[in-house]
């Protein structure tokens, strides 16, 4: 029996005796877990009869508790202070509880409360003069999860990438490969091709301190490619060419895909006739130095210190556009093109004010989709140097992490088996799903908004709370399963009945309320409350599993009730992980 089977049941049970007891129907009342199982499998507080029924809550619940009898689903009901209490039979409880995840499959905590309303998930955002780092890593972990959380309640989604291939930063790689390359190519020097091109802004900001005219040649590298000259394009095509490969290569290894790529040397133009309508409308204005510009509601951006309103600029005197501009004209393109109900921009928290003003101006020019904009804000990732500064080639290069990742689970793997009876490719295989899970957990175990010291050595523990840990409790209990039916032992003659010891109850409690926190992460656009639903229900396992024997249980009943149990459990783990974008593996 799910969860909301349950607490309509135990919400009638409260109706009746309210309306026996008080001649009242209940209303506002909530079913949850206690703080303690030992008080019962349910709680509901009283609070919002009090001012109705002009009693004390305490003295409701007293009341309500005696006259609730036991049923075929209730073994009793007792007060405690302001709350009943209720315990369920365990065979009832603990029978249809698993019964639901096991029939329910990989679709387990899944909704259809998204159907028909399509999202577009924005995510990654490089460009193309560097490879990615560790704060790529971070938006790509996000944007993968979210999108497999909306994708689970239902929203049909559309994960979208905005590369950011023009600019003058990209003409600094083009001039520096052009000066210094002597003719060198990814293939020829033996790197990817995003390496090899951020190789040479490296040495463009080394040879710019030495020779500060290189400036003015990137500047009319710039004019020449906006001017459409040959020679310049055919060079960007070909050195972005390189990247993308590069680029490739890192998606698969992490797990990032996408069903549409947009481009800003395709984008950088719109906007424009959107501010000029919204010119006309006077939903934009001029200052005084001929800027195009909209001025920002009071409420929620203030005023400026001496009472005017604070504006944002859309347009400069001479007509050219600015990031904004483009992304006004983006958004509009984006709805239009796939008849979206909402846009997720998973962008980092330096960009709150730029969004915030995109929003309200979209909002202004009447597009009844502007509210369902969302910007996903997160925090820095720090190293012990400090924040990454890329421009100096001092990053966590995304490749050089995850590769290093790999090579600490590989040791690991190796230390576990003294008989080295893995080959070499099962090495591999089985460190890629745990070096790259680590990563993927440990940047998504806290709230997006919070910034995060990232510590390779701590995220690749199989012990604390690490992706390895609830990889490696899934792993347990396939093995469990496996050794199980070599015996011939399966979860038939299962007896539910027996089971209800606390370890078993806070077991079924997390698995219970996974449905739960994976429809709190969606409505937050919040990874990590799936993220520690899957380490407590792994710890909860583990738990259960120190402390009670499955296989050599104390009755073949037991036995069966305990691996039914811990079927249900990995069924949880793995579609929590799958969520979250980390594969499992049935062995560690």
């Amino acid at each position: 029996m799910p969860v909301g089977p349950i607490k309509q049941h135990l919400l009638a049970a409260i109706d009746a005796a309210c309306r026996a007891a008080y001649d009242h129907a209940p209303e506002g009342l909530a079913i949850d877990f206690p703080p303690d199982l030992q008080l019962g499998h349910f709680a509901a507080g009283c609070f919002p009869l009090s001012k109705t029924l002009r009693r004390s809550p305490a003295d409701i619940a007293r009341t309500l508790a005696a006259a609730i009898g036991p049923d075929d689903l209730i073994a009793g009901a007792a007060a405690a202070g302001p709350y009943i209490n209720f315990t369920l039979r365990p065979g009832r409880l603990f029978g249809e509880a698993i019964a639901a995840i096991l029939s329910a499959g990989g679709s387990y905590g899944d909704s259809a409360a998204g159907a028909e309303r399509r999202v577009m998930v924005e995510y990654l955002s490089p460009n193309t003069n560097k490879p990615l780092h560790l704060g790529h890593l971070r938006n790509a972990a996000l944007g993968i999860a979210v999108s497999r959380m909306l994708a689970a309640a239902g929203h049909p989604v559309v994960k979208s990438i905005l590369i950011n291939d023009r600019g003058v930063h990209i003409c600094k790689s083009m001039l520096a490969w052009e000066r210094f390359a002597g003719g060198a190519t990814p293939h020829s020097e033996g790197l990817k091709g995003d390496h090899f091109v951020g190789r040479w802004y490296v040495r463009y900001a080394i040879e710019s301190e030495k020779d500060p005219s290189l400036e003015q040649g990137t500047q009319a590298m710039l004019r020449r490619w906006e001017e459409g000259d040959p020679a310049t394009i055919d060079l960007w095509k070909r050195m972005n060419r390189w990247v993308y490969d590069g680029f490739a290569e890192t998606y698969r290894r992490f797990g990032m895909d996408f069903d549409v790529f947009y481009y800003e040397s395709d984008t950088y133009r719109l906007g424009k006739d959107v501010i000029a309508g919204g010119l006309a409308q006077g939903v934009f204005g001029t200052d005084e130095r001929g800027n195009t510009v909209f001025h920002l509601p009071e409420k929620p951006f203030g005023r400026e210190k001496d009472g005017a309103l604070k504006k944002v600029t859309v347009l400069r005197p001479d007509g050219t556009s600015l990031y904004i501009t483009q992304d006004i004209g983006t958004a509009i393109l984006k709805v239009t093109e796939h008849d979206l109900h909402s846009s997720v921009y998973v962008v980092g928290s330096e960009q709150e004010h730029h969004f915030k003003c995109l929003f309200a101006i979209l909002a202004a020019l009447g597009y009844a989709w502007a509210p369902n904009c969302h910007h996903l804000s997160y925090g820095m990732v720090y190293l012990p140097e400090g924040k990454m500064k890329s421009r100096e080639g001092k990053v966590v290069d995304a490749d050089d992490l995850i590769a290093g990742m790999q090579e600490l689970a590989e040791e690991e793997i190796r230390r576990r088996d003294p008989e080295k009876r893995l080959s070499a490719e099962e090495i591999r295989h089985r460190a890629e799903v745990i070096g790259v899970g680590a990563i993927k957990y440990y940047l998504l175990r806290v709230r997006p908004t919070q910034s995060i010291n990232f510590d390779p050595a701590e995220s690749i523990s199989f012990d604390g709370f690490t992706g390895p840990y609830c990889q490696y409790a899934y792993a347990r209990i396939f093995g469990i399963l496996e050794k199980a039916g070599g015996r011939g032992l399966s979860a038939g003659g299962a007896d539910f009945g027996l089971l209800g010891n606390p370890e078993e109850l806070l077991l079924l409690k997390m698995l219970i309320q996974f449905p739960a926190e994976v429809a709190s992460g969606v409505a937050e656009y919040n990874p990590s409350r799936v993220a520690v639903h899957v380490f407590n229900t792994a710890k909860a396992f583990n738990q259960f599993y120190n402390k009670h024997a499955v296989i050599q249980a104390e009755s073949p009943a037991l036995a069966a009730a305990r691996l039914a149990l811990i079927r249900a459990t990995a069924a949880v783990l793995k579609r929590g992980l799958e969520l979250l974008g980390i594969g499992v593996l049935e062995n560690m």
